[in-house]
C-alpha cells in the first residue's frame, strides 16, 4: 500500500469515527457537536482533495455496473455531506456562529436532520463496498467464511431491528421534523447501537460489491 492509499485508509477511519459521534448527539453536547462537525468537513474536503484524479476519470472509460453503483454512491454521499454540513452551520451557535440564518431555521432543521441520516446510510454502504478489496489478500478456509458470513449477517439483522425501532425512517423521509433522542441511555449504548445500525448498512454494501464484482467475472 502506498503512502497515500494510507492516508485515505486512515482518512476513512476518522470519518467514521466522528461520523459515529455526530449520531450520537444526546452524548456529546451541541457544542461539541458542532465542533465535531467542523472536523468532518475539514476531513470531507481533504478526502475530496486526495480523489481529484478519482474525479478526472468520472467521464473516460466504461461504466459496468459496479462503477455505476460506486459513482452514484459516492456523488451522493458527497451531496448529503455538503448539505449536512450547510444546513448545520446555518444553525451554529458555537463553532461559525457568524453564519447563523444562512438559510431559514425551519428549512435547515429539518433538511439537516434527514441529510445526516441520508450521509449516515451511504457512508455505510461505501464503507462496505470497499471490504472485499480491504479482504482480498486473506485466505479464509470454507468454516472460516461460513462462520464469519454468519456473525456479520446476525450483526446486520440487529442493526436493521435497531434502526427501524429507532425510527430512522422517519428522518430519512422528512416525517418527523425532530429527532426523538434518549438522553437517560448510556453513552455507550448509544454508540453501540449506532456502529450496528453503521455495519447493517456496511453489510448491504459488501453484498453488492460482491454481487456485481461477480457478474463482472
Amino acid at each position: 500500500m502506498d503512502r497515500r492509499s494510507e492516508i485515505e485508509r486512515i482518512i476513512d477511519i476518522a470519518m467514521t469515527v466522528l461520523l459515529l459521534c455526530l449520531m450520537a448527539y444526546q452524548v456529546t453536547g451541541e457544542m461539541a457537536h458542532e465542533w465535531i462537525g467542523m472536523g468532518m468537513t475539514v476531513l470531507i474536503i481533504i478526502h475530496q482533495i486526495l480523489n481529484r484524479k478519482w474525479y478526472g476519470a468520472l467521464f473516460k472509460g466504461k461504466y459496468r455496473p459496479y462503477r455505476i453503483l460506486s459513482t452514484t454512491l459516492n456523488i451522493l454521499l458527497l451531496l448529503s455531506f455538503l448539505l449536512t454540513a450547510f444546513c448545520g452551520m446555518s444553525m451554529s451557535g458555537y463553532a461559525v456562529p457568524f453564519l447563523y440564518g444562512m438559510a431559514p431555521v425551519s428549512f435547515v432543521r429539518r433538511t439537516h436532520l434527514s441529510m445526516s441520516h441520508w450521509s449516515f446510510v451511504l457512508m455505510g454502504m461505501h464503507l462496505g463496498m470497499h471490504i472485499p478489496m480491504m479482504t482480498a489478500g486473506l485466505k479464509w478456509k470454507g468454516r472460516t467464511k461460513t462462520i464469519l458470513a454468519g456473525l456479520f449477517t446476525c450483526i446486520g439483522g440487529i442493526g436493521l431491528y435497531l434502526f427501524l425501532r429507532n425510527g430512522m425512517p422517519d428522518y430519512l423521509f422528512f416525517r418527523v421534523p425532530f429527532a426523538f433522542l434518549d438522553y437517560e441511555k448510556a453513552g455507550w449504548l448509544v454508540f453501540l447501537e449506532n456502529l450496528l445500525m453503521l455495519s447493517f448498512w456496511a453489510l448491504i454494501g459488501n453484498l453488492a460489491a460482491i454481487i456485481l464484482r461477480k457478474r463482472k467475472q
